[in-house]
C-alpha cells in the first residue's frame, strides 16, 4: 500500500488489517502518540470540510505528528501552478500529501508528479476514508462484516461507491436505493459486482425500499451534493420518500443507522432517528479519525 486514492486498490486482508488497528489505535492512544513524530503531513481543501479537517488534525496531532492545512483561496491546484509543480514541491517538505479534492484527475496527478503517499479524503468518484470509517463502526457491533446487509439510500455518489466497493471486497451484501435517474456510476457498479463475485458478497441497485427488508444498517447521506443549486422543493419531491425515519425502520427492521453528515434533519433523516437508539452516526463520526490513523500508519511506517 503506497497510497489510498480508492478502496478499490485494497485488498480484503489489508482493509481487514487496516480496521484491525484503526481498532489499536482507539482502545490504546498512548501507545502510538509518538508513532508519527518527526512527521509533516499536509492537509488540502478544494471543498468546505468539517469533520474530514478536524479528525484529520487532531488524528494526526495525537500520532505525535505535523499536519499542515492548505485551503483553496489561491484557487483549485492546477490553477495558480501546475499539478506537477505542487507535487514537486509538496514531496521535497512533507511525509505524506492528504487532499480533499474535486476532481480525482488532481490526485492522480498528485501520485504521478509527487514522491510522498497521498491520501484521497475526497473526490467526485469516491471516499475511502469515509468508507473504512463506516466499516470500522460497523465491525464495533457485527464480528463478521461479511454477513452484513448494508443499505444506502439517497443519491448515488462517492460515498455509495466507496461503500460498494469496500463491502464488496469484504463479501457483505450492500444495495443502494436510489430514484430513478440517481443511481451510482453503472462502471463502478460493474468493478464492485465483479470484486463481489470474487469475496462472496452482493451489490444490488434499486429504487424500491421494499428490496431492504431485514436488513442489518441504513446509511443516509444528503440529498443534494456539494455545490448542487437544484431547488430544495424539487429535491424534496424526488426524495422524501427516501426519508430515513422510525416507520422505515420499524418496515424493514432495521437495527443501526449510519450517515455521513452533514445531516439536513428532517429531510433525508429525521432527528428522532438520529438522536434515537438505533444511532451509530456519531461513534463512525470519531471513527473517522481512528481509520484515518491506521491508514497514515501503514503509509509512513
Amino acid at each position: 500500500m503506497e497510497n489510498l486514492l480508492s478502496v478499490k486498490d485494497l485488498s480484503k486482508q489489508q482493509i481487514l488489517d487496516l480496521l484491525a488497528l484503526a481498532k489499536a489505535v482507539k482502545a490504546n492512544p498512548a501507545e502510538y502518540s509518538q508513532a508519527l513524530a518527526g512527521k509533516s503531513i499536509v492537509t488540502i481543501y478544494e471543498k468546505q470540510s468539517l469533520r474530514t479537517r478536524v479528525t484529520f488534525d487532531i488524528g494526526i496531532h495525537k500520532l505525535g505528528g505535523h499536519a499542515v492545512y492548505l485551503d483553496s483561496q489561491n484557487g483549485a491546484i492546477g490553477e495558480r501552478e501546475t499539478v506537477k509543480d505542487f507535487a514537486a514541491n509538496i514531496s521535497r517538505w512533507a511525509d505524506a500529501i492528504v487532499a480533499r479534492v474535486v476532481s480525482h484527475k488532481t490526485l492522480e496527478g498528485l501520485v504521478e508528479h509527487g514522491s510522498v503517499p497521498v491520501v484521497n479524503s475526497l473526490c467526485d468518484l469516491y471516499h475511502p476514508c469515509q468508507a473504512l470509517a463506516d466499516f470500522l463502526t460497523i465491525s464495533e457491533h457485527y464480528e463478521d462484516v461479511s454477513k452484513v446487509k448494508l443499505a444506502y439510500v439517497g443519491e448515488g455518489n462517492n460515498v455509495t461507491h466507496s461503500l460498494m466497493l469496500t463491502g464488496a471486497i469484504l463479501g457483505a451484501e450492500v444495495t443502494a436505493v436510489c430514484p430513478r435517474g440517481s443511481s451510482p456510476d453503472a462502471q463502478i457498479v460493474k468493478q464492485a459486482m465483479a470484486l463481489a463475485e470474487i469475496s462472496g458478497g452482493k451489490i444490488n441497485v434499486t429504487d424500491n425500499l421494499d428490496d431492504i427488508v431485514d436488513y442489518d444498517v441504513i446509511y443516509g447521506d444528503t440529498w443534494v451534493s456539494m455545490g448542487d443549486d437544484t431547488p430544495l422543493a424539487q429535491v424534496k419531491e424526488k426524495y422524501m420518500p427516501y426519508q430515513i425515519n422510525q416507520a422505515l425502520l420499524i418496515r424493514t427492521g432495521i437495527k443501526h443507522v449510519l450517515h455521513c453528515q452533514p445531516a439536513h434533519r428532517e429531510l433525508e433523516i429525521t432527528s428522532e432517528v438520529m438522536d434515537g437508539e438505533h444511532s451509530l452516526i456519531f461513534d463512525q463520526a470519531e471513527n473517522r479519525m481512528h481509520a484515518q490513523n491506521a491508514v497514515l500508519l501503514t503509509l509512513l511506517k
